[in-house]
């Protein structure tokens, strides 16, 4: 907190002094106490003169209190940074030993686990509808139509914070602002934030099914995201190498290590509490080399009879079974609302003519399509088909990009969500592509959050300097951004941590590497504005946070 410029001291008039001598002067004034009138003491400097006292009262009154000054506030520091802070004048905030947050009445069931977690935070006590005192923090919801979906108004007042916002996530991102205001800087300024995402999906996709992450190093993340206001975390838990999460319906296919449900009902159960979405992933129909082991019978085999890694065969009606078994065993053990069905990478597709070197998936088309039917509209089918499984949980759906389809018989579900994260699979379409047909978007531009331990086919690990200075969710494919008239079909971005050679790095090399990426990317989505802090600065920020 800074301190208040210090005012001079008033010094003793002459005509006080004058006065003093005189009455020192008087028959009868000595240094002893008597009953006659006493002399007025001289102040010593550097002292204030006492003020004269009204004839006839017989008393003094006090002294004056010089009123404290102070400069206009300045925001404060966070990541990603406030968006508006209006400044005012006065001493901020800062924990005291007395000071508790407390929840407002009417809000208690709603904000007692941002109250208690924040309480814990900065070591204050904890109350619910209690009246506030001096040095409290006040939580509370305001009207449902009083600002955006996940926006908050924070005032430090007259030694008190007030935390205000629509909904429970709001409140908790006015939260953070507060703890990494004290954490950087010892205490929050005076004035008010007024403060809101630019995207309401901001986050980590995280590969587990390639290699396995603890729940402890899961749980971590799931803290640093919801410090820097993230609110979504990507978990592919299935894919040609492991299957990584146990199952009831079908344990052959589940690799060791692995986790088991409870972990998982304990992963997505704090991030609810940290207002972050899990999204799972099951890809399919390619990626799911894991099962295809258990169960040969599904896969997919070209006119030679030769294997194609990883791909089931579409036109077999065991395997969507099979993967819609999976699907709604799976559906109740993440209650977030989005859910991803992958669809990228289909062999049978990167061949140069699918319909001949596939004939059983060229026939089928053809038989639920009519006779210009291709393989790819059977592909279509297929996720339009797993879409319908999923749907009635009323979840989001998400696809990747490249397996949506031009041209064909067959149209993808309007409802799906595109994840864009290349351009240069085969199928796949530039981003304009989408956005014209009127589709919403994630990005997840693989130029620049792609993070694939050990650098294979030409990746690079991402820099949050590369991100920061140059990267913003306009930028869908390689380096160029698409017209900001899109910008609202855009939904936000998501970091990509994929495990292509697991043993490249460990969990905790891996968190290191992801930090700062992350830091950058949780600026770019939550303002989309040129930020004011340079990437040193930025960087220096980040550290003094951690």
């Amino acid at each position: 907190m800074r301190k208040p410029r210090q005012h001079r001291r008033v010094h003793v008039s002459a005509t006080a002094t004058a006065a003093a001598l005189v009455a020192l002067a008087l028959p009868g004034c000595t240094n002893a106490a008597s009953d006659g009138p006493r002399a007025p003491s001289v102040p010593t400097p550097g002292t204030s003169a006492p003020p004269a006292t009204p004839e006839g009262t017989g008393a003094a009154e006090p002294p004056p209190t010089p009123t404290p000054s102070y400069p206009l506030s300045t925001a404060p520091r966070t990541i990603p940074a406030v968006r508006e802070h209006i400044p005012a004048r006065g001493p901020g905030w800062k924990p005291a030993p007395q000071a508790r947050v407390v929840v407002a009445q009417g809000s208690t069931a709603a904000l007692a686990d941002e109250g208690k977690l924040l309480a814990g935070e900065l070591r204050m006590g904890y109350a619910e509808s209690a009246t506030p005192r001096p040095g409290d923090v006040e939580l509370s919801l305001g009207a449902k139509d009083s600002g955006s979906p996940e926006s908050y108004t924070l005032t430090v007042k007259d030694g008190r914070v007030k935390i205000t916002g629509p909904d429970e996530a709001g409140v908790f991102y006015g939260t953070r602002t507060l703890k990494q205001a004290v954490r950087g800087a010892g205490s929050a300024p005076e004035g008010t934030v007024r403060d809101a995402p630019a995207k309401p999906q901001r986050g980590l996709n995280l590969d587990i099914a390639r290699k396995h992450f603890t729940p402890d190093w899961i749980e971590d993340r799931l803290r640093e995201m919801a410090d820097m206001k993230l609110n979504q975390l990507g978990l592919h838990f299935s894919d040609d190498q492991a299957f990584r999460i146990e199952s009831d319906t079908h344990p052959e296919i589940v690799s060791t290590p692995h986790l088991t449900k409870v972990q998982v009902r304990g992963i997505t159960a704090l991030a609810a509490r940290l207002h972050i979405t899990v999204v799972p992933e099951i890809d399919s129909p390619g990626h799911l080399g894991a099962v295809l082991r258990a169960h040969p019978d599904l896969q997919l085999r070209n006119a030679q009879g030769a294997a194609v890694k990883g791909a089931v065969d579409i036109s077999n009606p065991a395997a969507a079974k099979f993967v819609d078994e999976l699907l709604r065993e799976y559906l109740p053990l993440f209650p977030g609302g989005a859910w991803h069905l992958g669809a990228d990478e289909y062999q049978a597709l990167v061949v140069r003519d699918p319909e001949a070197s596939f004939p059983q998936l060229a026939t089928a088309a053809r038989q639920r399509y009519g006779p210009t039917a291709r393989v790819q509209d059977l592909a279509t089918g297929w996720l339009d088909d797993r879409a319908a499984t999923v749907r009635p949980s009323g979840k989001a759906l998400k696809a990747w990009n490249d397996g949506f389809f031009a041209g064909g018989v067959a149209s993808a579900a309007k409802d799906l969500q595109v994840e864009y994260w290349t351009g240069k699979e085969i199928g796949a379409r530039p981003p304009l592509d989408y956005l014209s047909a009127g589709r919403k978007v994630v990005n997840l531009n693989d130029e620049y959050l792609y993070y694939v331990l050990g650098e294979p086919n030409q990746f690079t690990y991402p820099t949050g300097r590369r991100i920061y200075e140059q990267w913003t969710p306009l930028v869908l494919r390689g380096t160029t951004a698409v017209p900001a008239r899109y910008a609202g079909q855009i939904l936000g971005a998501r970091l990509a941590v994929w495990c292509d050679l697991s043993g490249a790095q460990t969990q905790a090399q891996v968190a290191a590497g992801i930090r700062l990426p992350l830091a950058a990317l949780s600026q770019k989505v939550w303002d989309s504005r040129t930020p004011q802090l340079t990437w040193p600065a930025f960087n220096t920020l980040a550290d003094r946070l951690r």
